[in-house]
Protein backbone atom coordinates (compact mmCIF):
# COMPACT_ATOMS: atom_id res chain seq x y z
CA UNK A 1 0.00 0.00 0.00
CA UNK A 2 1.33 3.41 -0.80
CA UNK A 3 -0.32 5.61 1.26
CA UNK A 4 -3.70 6.53 2.78
CA UNK A 5 -4.80 9.36 1.85
CA UNK A 6 -5.17 11.63 4.94
CA UNK A 7 -5.71 14.85 2.38
CA UNK A 8 -9.23 15.81 1.94
CA UNK A 9 -9.01 16.39 -1.90
CA UNK A 10 -6.89 15.69 -4.65
CA UNK A 11 -7.16 15.82 -8.70
CA UNK A 12 -7.51 12.86 -10.92
CA UNK A 13 -7.36 13.83 -14.84
CA UNK A 14 -8.11 17.56 -13.95
CA UNK A 15 -11.15 15.98 -11.44
CA UNK A 16 -11.20 17.39 -8.02
CA UNK A 17 -11.81 14.41 -6.05
CA UNK A 18 -13.04 15.16 -2.01
CA UNK A 19 -12.44 12.00 -0.42
CA UNK A 20 -14.59 12.95 2.69
CA UNK A 21 -17.47 14.92 1.07
CA UNK A 22 -17.59 11.90 -1.24
CA UNK A 23 -17.81 14.14 -4.39
CA UNK A 24 -16.66 15.15 -7.83
CA UNK A 25 -16.40 18.14 -9.35
CA UNK A 26 -14.32 19.61 -12.04
CA UNK A 27 -11.69 22.55 -11.43
CA UNK A 28 -14.77 25.42 -12.22
CA UNK A 29 -16.77 24.12 -9.13
CA UNK A 30 -19.21 21.87 -11.52
CA UNK A 31 -20.24 19.26 -10.09
CA UNK A 32 -19.64 15.34 -11.11
CA UNK A 33 -22.29 12.85 -10.43
CA UNK A 34 -20.67 9.39 -9.21
CA UNK A 35 -23.15 6.79 -7.14
CA UNK A 36 -21.57 6.33 -3.58
CA UNK A 37 -21.00 2.44 -4.75
CA UNK A 38 -19.03 3.60 -7.37
CA UNK A 39 -17.39 6.31 -4.84
CA UNK A 40 -16.40 3.54 -2.79
CA UNK A 41 -14.67 2.38 -5.21
CA UNK A 42 -12.64 5.29 -6.10
CA UNK A 43 -11.94 5.69 -2.25
CA UNK A 44 -10.15 2.43 -2.01
CA UNK A 45 -8.26 2.74 -4.87
CA UNK A 46 -6.88 6.19 -4.04
CA UNK A 47 -6.01 4.72 -0.57
CA UNK A 48 -3.97 1.88 -2.37
CA UNK A 49 -2.78 3.84 -5.39
CA UNK A 50 -0.05 2.88 -8.11
CA UNK A 51 -0.42 -1.05 -7.04
CA UNK A 52 -2.45 -3.77 -8.05
CA UNK A 53 -5.63 -4.39 -6.81
CA UNK A 54 -7.58 -7.51 -7.41
CA UNK A 55 -11.01 -7.49 -8.03
CA UNK A 56 -11.85 -10.24 -4.88
CA UNK A 57 -9.87 -6.92 -2.95
CA UNK A 58 -12.34 -4.51 -4.15
CA UNK A 59 -15.29 -6.88 -3.90
CA UNK A 60 -14.39 -7.53 0.10
CA UNK A 61 -13.82 -4.19 0.85
CA UNK A 62 -16.66 -2.59 -0.79
CA UNK A 63 -19.17 -4.98 -0.41
CA UNK A 64 -18.00 -6.99 2.47
CA UNK A 65 -18.42 -10.17 1.09
CA UNK A 66 -22.11 -9.92 -0.11
CA UNK A 67 -22.94 -12.13 -2.83
CA UNK A 68 -22.42 -9.58 -5.59
CA UNK A 69 -21.53 -11.00 -9.14
CA UNK A 70 -18.16 -9.43 -11.32
CA UNK A 71 -20.97 -7.14 -13.48
CA UNK A 72 -21.53 -4.67 -9.96
CA UNK A 73 -17.49 -4.11 -9.91
CA UNK A 74 -17.39 -3.99 -13.82
CA UNK A 75 -20.31 -1.08 -13.84
CA UNK A 76 -18.50 0.98 -10.79
CA UNK A 77 -15.59 1.20 -12.63
CA UNK A 78 -16.64 2.20 -15.85
CA UNK A 79 -18.84 5.24 -13.99
CA UNK A 80 -15.66 6.41 -12.44
CA UNK A 81 -13.44 6.29 -15.77
CA UNK A 82 -16.85 8.45 -17.18
CA UNK A 83 -16.50 10.99 -14.28
CA UNK A 84 -12.61 11.21 -14.46
CA UNK A 85 -12.86 11.82 -18.77
CA UNK A 86 -10.46 8.68 -18.32
CA UNK A 87 -11.46 7.25 -22.18
CA UNK A 88 -8.12 5.76 -22.62
CA UNK A 89 -7.44 4.20 -19.06
CA UNK A 90 -4.59 6.43 -18.28
CA UNK A 91 -5.43 7.20 -14.50
CA UNK A 92 -7.49 3.65 -14.11
CA UNK A 93 -5.98 0.62 -15.69
CA UNK A 94 -7.50 -2.70 -15.83
CA UNK A 95 -4.85 -5.54 -15.46
CA UNK A 96 -6.14 -8.33 -17.56
CA UNK A 97 -7.91 -10.82 -15.26
CA UNK A 98 -6.15 -9.72 -12.17
CA UNK A 99 -7.73 -6.10 -11.72
CA UNK A 100 -6.98 -2.79 -11.60
CA UNK A 101 -4.51 -0.15 -10.98
CA UNK A 102 -4.96 3.49 -10.29
CA UNK A 103 -1.87 5.76 -11.36
CA UNK A 104 -0.99 8.42 -8.72
CA UNK A 105 2.31 10.71 -8.91
CA UNK A 106 4.75 10.04 -6.62
CA UNK A 107 4.12 14.28 -6.14
CA UNK A 108 0.53 13.81 -5.62
CA UNK A 109 1.49 11.29 -2.65
CA UNK A 110 3.89 14.32 -1.05
CA UNK A 111 0.95 16.04 0.94
CA UNK A 112 -1.28 12.82 2.04
CA UNK A 113 0.16 11.81 5.01
CA UNK A 114 -0.63 14.41 7.66
CA UNK A 115 -1.99 18.28 7.96
CA UNK A 116 -0.62 20.43 4.96
CA UNK A 117 -1.02 24.21 4.41
CA UNK A 118 0.27 26.53 1.64
CA UNK A 119 0.40 30.36 2.56
CA UNK A 120 -1.23 32.46 -0.24
CA UNK A 121 0.35 35.98 -1.55
CA UNK A 122 -1.68 38.30 0.53
CA UNK A 123 -3.77 41.26 -1.14
CA UNK A 124 -2.95 44.82 -1.13
CA UNK A 125 -4.43 47.60 -2.69
CA UNK A 126 -3.64 48.33 -5.91
CA UNK A 127 -0.48 49.88 -6.91
CA UNK A 128 0.75 49.92 -3.10
CA UNK A 129 4.42 49.03 -3.71
CA UNK A 130 5.67 49.62 -0.49
CA UNK A 131 3.07 47.16 1.19
CA UNK A 132 3.28 45.08 -1.64
CA UNK A 133 7.07 44.46 -0.32
CA UNK A 134 5.58 44.24 3.12
CA UNK A 135 2.96 41.61 2.42
CA UNK A 136 5.52 39.37 0.59
CA UNK A 137 8.32 39.51 3.57
CA UNK A 138 5.35 38.98 5.90
CA UNK A 139 4.06 35.75 4.01
CA UNK A 140 7.84 34.60 3.77
CA UNK A 141 8.25 34.73 7.28
CA UNK A 142 5.64 32.71 8.32
CA UNK A 143 6.35 30.24 6.11
CA UNK A 144 9.24 29.96 7.34
CA UNK A 145 8.39 29.95 10.70
CA UNK A 146 5.49 26.86 9.66
CA UNK A 147 8.12 25.04 8.34
CA UNK A 148 9.68 24.82 12.18
CA UNK A 149 6.24 22.71 13.24
CA UNK A 150 6.84 19.13 13.12
CA UNK A 151 4.46 16.87 10.79
CA UNK A 152 3.16 20.05 9.37
CA UNK A 153 3.92 19.58 5.51
CA UNK A 154 4.26 23.42 3.97
CA UNK A 155 4.23 24.30 0.67
CA UNK A 156 7.62 26.33 -1.09
CA UNK A 157 6.86 30.16 -1.76
CA UNK A 158 7.72 29.79 -5.02
CA UNK A 159 4.23 27.27 -5.63
CA UNK A 160 2.17 28.84 -3.83
CA UNK A 161 2.94 32.55 -5.02
CA UNK A 162 1.91 31.47 -8.61
CA UNK A 163 -1.78 32.29 -7.28
CA UNK A 164 -0.78 35.34 -7.12
CA UNK A 165 -4.03 37.75 -8.58
CA UNK A 166 -6.12 34.82 -9.46
CA UNK A 167 -9.39 34.77 -8.48
CA UNK A 168 -9.94 30.38 -8.80
CA UNK A 169 -12.06 28.97 -6.08
CA UNK A 170 -10.07 27.94 -3.17
CA UNK A 171 -10.78 24.21 -3.24
CA UNK A 172 -9.33 24.30 -6.45
CA UNK A 173 -6.37 25.79 -5.48
CA UNK A 174 -6.13 23.44 -2.65
CA UNK A 175 -6.40 20.11 -4.99
CA UNK A 176 -3.53 21.82 -7.14
CA UNK A 177 -1.29 22.31 -4.41
CA UNK A 178 -1.95 19.20 -2.82
CA UNK A 179 -2.82 20.81 0.59
CA UNK A 180 -5.23 20.31 3.23
CA UNK A 181 -5.51 23.86 4.50
CA UNK A 182 -4.74 27.36 2.80
CA UNK A 183 -3.93 30.57 4.50
CA UNK A 184 -4.48 34.09 2.63
CA UNK A 185 -4.97 37.56 4.17
CA UNK A 186 -4.97 41.20 3.36
CA UNK A 187 -3.04 44.56 4.10
CA UNK A 188 -4.32 47.62 4.20
CA UNK A 189 -2.59 50.96 5.18
CA UNK A 190 -4.38 53.70 7.23
CA UNK A 191 -2.54 56.95 8.46
CA UNK A 192 0.91 55.29 10.12
CA UNK A 193 -1.19 51.83 10.97
CA UNK A 194 -0.93 48.86 9.27
CA UNK A 195 -4.11 46.22 9.59
CA UNK A 196 -3.75 42.46 8.21
CA UNK A 197 -7.07 39.95 8.20
CA UNK A 198 -6.13 36.84 7.75
CA UNK A 199 -8.32 33.40 7.33
CA UNK A 200 -6.76 29.46 7.77
CA UNK A 201 -9.31 27.72 5.28
CA UNK A 202 -10.34 24.60 4.76
CA UNK A 203 -9.43 23.41 1.64
CA UNK A 204 -12.18 20.63 0.85
CA UNK A 205 -14.62 23.05 1.75
CA UNK A 206 -13.20 26.37 1.34
CA UNK A 207 -15.22 27.58 4.77
CA UNK A 208 -13.08 29.70 7.63
CA UNK A 209 -10.94 26.89 10.32
CA UNK A 210 -10.11 30.57 12.23
CA UNK A 211 -9.72 34.22 11.13
CA UNK A 212 -8.67 37.26 13.26
CA UNK A 213 -6.89 41.18 12.51
CA UNK A 214 -3.62 42.14 13.72
CA UNK A 215 -2.66 45.95 13.01
CA UNK A 216 0.48 47.94 14.22
CA UNK A 217 2.14 51.21 14.16
CA UNK A 218 3.85 51.29 10.19
CA UNK A 219 6.45 53.37 11.69
CA UNK A 220 8.89 50.27 12.73
CA UNK A 221 8.63 47.65 9.55
CA UNK A 222 10.78 45.09 10.77
CA UNK A 223 9.55 45.20 14.43
CA UNK A 224 5.92 45.16 13.15
CA UNK A 225 6.85 42.41 10.54
CA UNK A 226 8.52 39.73 13.36
CA UNK A 227 5.32 40.57 15.84
CA UNK A 228 2.89 40.05 13.40
CA UNK A 229 4.63 36.74 12.08
CA UNK A 230 4.49 35.36 15.75
CA UNK A 231 1.24 36.00 16.12
CA UNK A 232 -0.02 34.54 13.24
CA UNK A 233 1.60 31.60 13.23
CA UNK A 234 1.64 31.27 17.14
CA UNK A 235 -2.24 31.33 16.14
CA UNK A 236 -2.40 28.31 13.75
CA UNK A 237 -0.42 25.34 15.35
CA UNK A 238 -3.44 25.09 17.42
CA UNK A 239 -5.96 26.19 15.13
CA UNK A 240 -5.19 23.02 12.76
CA UNK A 241 -4.41 20.48 15.57
CA UNK A 242 -7.94 21.39 16.99
CA UNK A 243 -9.01 21.20 13.16
CA UNK A 244 -7.49 18.09 12.75
CA UNK A 245 -8.83 16.66 15.60
CA UNK A 246 -12.52 17.21 14.63
CA UNK A 247 -11.14 15.82 11.33
CA UNK A 248 -10.04 12.69 13.00
CA UNK A 249 -13.49 12.40 14.73
CA UNK A 250 -15.09 12.42 11.40
CA UNK A 251 -13.35 9.25 9.71
CA UNK A 252 -14.53 5.97 10.29
CA UNK A 253 -13.26 3.33 13.32
CA UNK A 254 -11.90 1.09 10.39
CA UNK A 255 -9.61 3.58 8.52
CA UNK A 256 -8.23 4.77 11.71
CA UNK A 257 -4.40 5.00 11.71
CA UNK A 258 -1.38 5.62 14.12
CA UNK A 259 -1.66 9.84 13.40
CA UNK A 260 -5.24 9.61 13.47
CA UNK A 261 -5.68 7.48 16.69
CA UNK A 262 -3.06 9.87 18.33
CA UNK A 263 -5.47 12.86 17.54
CA UNK A 264 -8.32 11.47 18.73
CA UNK A 265 -6.33 11.26 22.09
CA UNK A 266 -5.36 14.84 22.32
CA UNK A 267 -8.88 16.13 23.73
CA UNK A 268 -8.95 13.79 26.36
CA UNK A 269 -5.13 13.97 27.22
CA UNK A 270 -5.96 17.48 27.76
CA UNK A 271 -9.16 17.32 29.95
CA UNK A 272 -6.38 15.83 32.77
CA UNK A 273 -8.79 13.80 34.39
CA UNK A 274 -8.51 10.36 35.44
CA UNK A 275 -11.48 8.87 33.36
CA UNK A 276 -10.69 10.34 30.06
CA UNK A 277 -6.53 10.11 31.13
CA UNK A 278 -7.54 6.19 30.72
CA UNK A 279 -8.98 6.91 27.32
CA UNK A 280 -6.09 8.33 26.15
CA UNK A 281 -3.74 6.21 26.94
CA UNK A 282 -5.83 2.99 25.27
CA UNK A 283 -6.24 5.43 21.90
CA UNK A 284 -2.39 5.96 22.44
CA UNK A 285 -1.10 2.45 22.74
CA UNK A 286 -3.53 1.85 19.55
CA UNK A 287 -1.53 4.54 17.70
CA UNK A 288 1.77 2.86 19.21
CA UNK A 289 1.62 -0.58 18.44
CA UNK A 290 0.97 0.91 14.64
CA UNK A 291 3.83 2.53 14.78
CA UNK A 292 6.26 2.06 17.40
CA UNK A 293 8.10 5.17 16.71
CA UNK A 294 5.67 7.14 16.55
CA UNK A 295 7.78 10.32 19.13
CA UNK A 296 4.03 12.30 19.41
CA UNK A 297 2.35 9.83 20.50
CA UNK A 298 5.09 8.47 23.42
CA UNK A 299 5.27 11.81 24.77
CA UNK A 300 1.68 12.31 25.10
CA UNK A 301 1.89 8.75 26.93
CA UNK A 302 4.42 10.13 29.26
CA UNK A 303 2.15 12.94 29.75
CA UNK A 304 -0.49 10.61 30.51
CA UNK A 305 0.73 8.07 32.68
CA UNK A 306 2.50 11.22 35.02
CA UNK A 307 -0.92 12.45 35.20
CA UNK A 308 -2.56 8.99 36.51
CA UNK A 309 0.67 8.28 38.62
CA UNK A 310 0.22 11.87 40.47
CA UNK A 311 -3.52 11.75 40.63
CA UNK A 312 -4.06 8.31 41.35
CA UNK A 313 -2.32 6.68 43.94
CA UNK A 314 1.06 7.55 43.23
CA UNK A 315 1.55 3.59 41.71
CA UNK A 316 5.10 2.66 40.99
CA UNK A 317 4.38 0.87 37.47
CA UNK A 318 2.50 4.18 36.49
CA UNK A 319 5.76 6.37 37.12
CA UNK A 320 8.07 4.10 35.55
CA UNK A 321 5.56 3.71 32.41
CA UNK A 322 5.77 7.29 31.68
CA UNK A 323 9.23 7.61 32.40
CA UNK A 324 9.90 5.30 29.93
CA UNK A 325 7.69 7.00 27.01
CA UNK A 326 9.56 10.41 27.76
CA UNK A 327 12.75 8.68 27.11
CA UNK A 328 11.46 7.76 23.94
CA UNK A 329 9.98 10.99 23.28
CA UNK A 330 13.54 12.45 24.49
CA UNK A 331 15.62 9.96 22.49
CA UNK A 332 18.84 11.18 20.89
CA UNK A 333 16.99 11.18 17.26
CA UNK A 334 13.76 13.07 18.44
CA UNK A 335 13.48 16.85 16.74
CA UNK A 336 9.88 17.53 18.11
CA UNK A 337 9.45 20.16 20.33
CA UNK A 338 6.01 19.40 21.11
CA UNK A 339 7.08 15.72 22.11
CA UNK A 340 10.40 17.07 23.97
CA UNK A 341 8.30 19.53 25.90
CA UNK A 342 6.36 16.95 27.19
CA UNK A 343 8.97 14.75 27.66
CA UNK A 344 10.88 17.24 29.69
CA UNK A 345 7.93 18.31 31.47
CA UNK A 346 7.01 14.75 33.25
CA UNK A 347 10.91 13.86 33.68
CA UNK A 348 10.69 17.50 35.82
CA UNK A 349 7.65 15.88 37.90
CA UNK A 350 8.82 13.10 38.21
CA UNK A 351 12.80 12.85 38.69
CA UNK A 352 13.18 16.53 39.77
CA UNK A 353 15.74 17.07 37.89
CA UNK A 354 15.13 20.52 36.86
CA UNK A 355 18.15 21.86 35.28
CA UNK A 356 17.73 18.89 32.55
CA UNK A 357 14.31 19.62 32.14
CA UNK A 358 14.60 23.49 31.28
CA UNK A 359 17.92 22.77 29.18
CA UNK A 360 15.81 20.28 26.89
CA UNK A 361 12.80 22.59 26.87
CA UNK A 362 14.96 25.69 26.03
CA UNK A 363 16.39 23.29 22.75
CA UNK A 364 12.84 22.21 22.26
CA UNK A 365 12.07 26.15 21.63
CA UNK A 366 14.79 26.81 19.58
CA UNK A 367 13.20 24.37 16.83
CA UNK A 368 9.62 26.11 17.37
CA UNK A 369 9.73 29.20 19.19
CA UNK A 370 5.97 29.89 18.34
CA UNK A 371 4.28 27.23 19.98
CA UNK A 372 2.39 27.97 23.00
CA UNK A 373 2.48 23.90 24.00
CA UNK A 374 5.84 24.43 24.98
CA UNK A 375 6.08 27.54 26.44
CA UNK A 376 3.48 26.61 28.82
CA UNK A 377 5.23 23.16 30.17
CA UNK A 378 8.24 25.29 30.24
CA UNK A 379 6.44 27.76 32.15
CA UNK A 380 4.99 25.18 34.84
CA UNK A 381 8.50 23.42 34.92
CA UNK A 382 9.88 27.13 35.75
CA UNK A 383 7.29 27.41 38.35
CA UNK A 384 7.78 24.47 40.17
CA UNK A 385 11.88 25.05 40.26
CA UNK A 386 11.32 28.64 41.71
CA UNK A 387 12.80 30.33 38.56
CA UNK A 388 9.56 32.25 39.05
CA UNK A 389 10.79 35.41 36.49
CA UNK A 390 11.11 32.81 33.85
CA UNK A 391 7.60 30.73 34.96
CA UNK A 392 6.10 34.44 34.22
CA UNK A 393 7.78 35.81 31.04
CA UNK A 394 7.23 32.01 29.26
CA UNK A 395 3.60 31.87 31.00
CA UNK A 396 2.45 35.47 29.04
CA UNK A 397 4.37 34.23 26.00
CA UNK A 398 1.96 30.87 26.02
CA UNK A 399 -1.14 33.21 26.41
CA UNK A 400 -0.23 35.53 23.68
CA UNK A 401 0.76 32.95 21.14
CA UNK A 402 -2.84 30.70 22.72
CA UNK A 403 -6.00 31.17 20.91
CA UNK A 404 -8.51 32.08 23.86
CA UNK A 405 -10.34 28.64 23.26
CA UNK A 406 -7.07 26.40 23.27
CA UNK A 407 -7.42 23.72 25.65
CA UNK A 408 -4.21 24.03 27.02
CA UNK A 409 -4.45 27.63 28.02
CA UNK A 410 -5.03 26.27 32.07
CA UNK A 411 -1.11 25.43 31.78
CA UNK A 412 0.14 29.18 32.20
CA UNK A 413 -2.64 29.99 34.36
CA UNK A 414 -1.81 27.69 36.54
CA UNK A 415 1.87 28.18 36.20
CA UNK A 416 1.15 31.68 36.76
CA UNK A 417 -1.17 30.98 40.33
CA UNK A 418 1.47 29.22 42.00
CA UNK A 419 4.40 31.65 41.08
CA UNK A 420 2.42 34.76 42.62
CA UNK A 421 1.36 32.01 45.29
CA UNK A 422 5.07 31.48 46.63
CA UNK A 423 5.66 35.06 46.58
CA UNK A 424 3.06 35.97 48.70
CA UNK A 425 1.00 38.15 45.63
CA UNK A 426 -2.27 36.22 46.69
CA UNK A 427 -4.67 38.17 44.93
CA UNK A 428 -3.05 38.00 41.63
CA UNK A 429 -2.59 34.35 42.79
CA UNK A 430 -6.31 33.77 43.02
CA UNK A 431 -6.61 35.47 40.07
CA UNK A 432 -4.66 33.30 37.99
CA UNK A 433 -5.99 30.42 39.39
CA UNK A 434 -9.52 31.79 38.90
CA UNK A 435 -8.76 31.48 35.21
CA UNK A 436 -7.20 27.75 35.54
CA UNK A 437 -10.40 26.65 36.92
CA UNK A 438 -11.97 28.15 33.82
CA UNK A 439 -10.06 27.44 31.43
CA UNK A 440 -10.21 23.28 32.75
CA UNK A 441 -13.05 23.01 34.94
CA UNK A 442 -12.33 19.41 35.19
CA UNK A 443 -9.08 19.96 36.26
CA UNK A 444 -8.39 19.73 40.34
CA UNK A 445 -5.32 21.41 40.71
CA UNK A 446 -6.00 25.06 40.26
CA UNK A 447 -8.65 24.56 43.01
CA UNK A 448 -6.29 23.14 45.62
CA UNK A 449 -4.02 26.73 44.41
CA UNK A 450 -7.11 28.82 44.75
CA UNK A 451 -8.37 28.13 47.65
CA UNK A 452 -4.98 28.27 49.09
CA UNK A 453 -4.14 31.34 47.72
CA UNK A 454 -8.01 32.99 49.72
CA UNK A 455 -6.00 30.98 53.08
CA UNK A 456 -3.25 34.01 52.08
CA UNK A 457 -5.63 36.44 51.57
CA UNK A 458 -7.67 35.69 54.90
CA UNK A 459 -10.94 35.03 52.68
CA UNK A 460 -12.00 31.96 54.55
CA UNK A 461 -15.21 31.43 53.29
CA UNK A 462 -13.72 31.53 49.72
CA UNK A 463 -11.16 29.31 50.30
CA UNK A 464 -13.83 26.59 51.93
CA UNK A 465 -15.73 27.31 48.66
CA UNK A 466 -12.75 26.52 46.48
CA UNK A 467 -11.61 23.07 48.47
CA UNK A 468 -15.59 22.20 48.57
CA UNK A 469 -14.92 22.24 44.67
CA UNK A 470 -12.19 20.47 44.90
CA UNK A 471 -13.52 17.61 46.20
CA UNK A 472 -16.34 17.25 44.16
CA UNK A 473 -14.32 17.11 40.87
CA UNK A 474 -11.71 14.64 42.59
CA UNK A 475 -13.57 12.80 45.65
CA UNK A 476 -10.15 11.39 47.03
CA UNK A 477 -7.82 14.14 47.06
CA UNK A 478 -6.22 14.75 50.65
CA UNK A 479 -3.11 16.86 51.63
CA UNK A 480 -1.30 14.07 52.92
CA UNK A 481 -1.22 12.55 49.22
CA UNK A 482 -0.68 15.79 47.82
CA UNK A 483 2.47 16.12 49.95
CA UNK A 484 3.58 12.87 48.87
CA UNK A 485 3.42 13.91 44.77
CA UNK A 486 7.26 16.03 46.03
CA UNK A 487 6.47 19.06 43.41
CA UNK A 488 8.14 20.71 45.48
CA UNK A 489 10.56 22.15 47.99
CA UNK A 490 10.06 20.80 51.53
CA UNK A 491 9.43 24.66 52.48
CA UNK A 492 7.44 25.56 49.74
CA UNK A 493 4.77 22.15 49.93
CA UNK A 494 4.82 22.21 54.15
CA UNK A 495 3.41 25.86 53.41
CA UNK A 496 0.91 24.94 50.78
CA UNK A 497 -0.26 22.19 52.46
CA UNK A 498 -1.01 24.01 55.59
CA UNK A 499 -3.39 26.21 53.72
CA UNK A 500 -5.07 23.59 52.48
CA UNK A 501 -5.61 22.34 56.05
CA UNK A 502 -6.98 25.68 56.73
CA UNK A 503 -9.14 25.51 53.83
CA UNK A 504 -10.86 22.29 55.63
CA UNK A 505 -9.29 20.03 52.90
CA UNK A 506 -8.86 16.14 54.40
CA UNK A 507 -5.64 14.96 55.47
Amino acid sequence: MVGSPATATLILNKVVVDLEGETLRLENGDAIALRPQAFAVLRHLVQNANRLVSKAELLEAVWGGAAVTDDSLVQCIHEIRRALGDERYAVLATVSRRGYRLSLERSDESALGGPSIAVLPFATMRGDEPNDYFADGLVEDIITNLSKIPGLFVIARNSSFGFRGEKADLRTIAAELRVRYLLQGSLRQSGGRLRINAQLVDGASATNVWADRFEGAAADVFDLQDRLTEQIVGSIEPSVRRAEIERAHRKRPESLDAYHLYLRALPHAHANTPVETDKALQLLARSIELQPDYVAAHGYAAWCYEQRYLRNGLDPADKATALSHADIALGINSDDPQAMSIGAFVRANLTRDYDAAVEVLDRALALNNNSALAFGFSALVSAHSERHQRAVEHAHKALRLSPLDDPLSYHPYCALALTHLFAGAFADAARYAALAVRANPGFSIPYAYLAASHVGLGNVEAAHSAARRLIEVAPNFSVGGYVRTNLFQPYLMDALAAALRTAGLPE
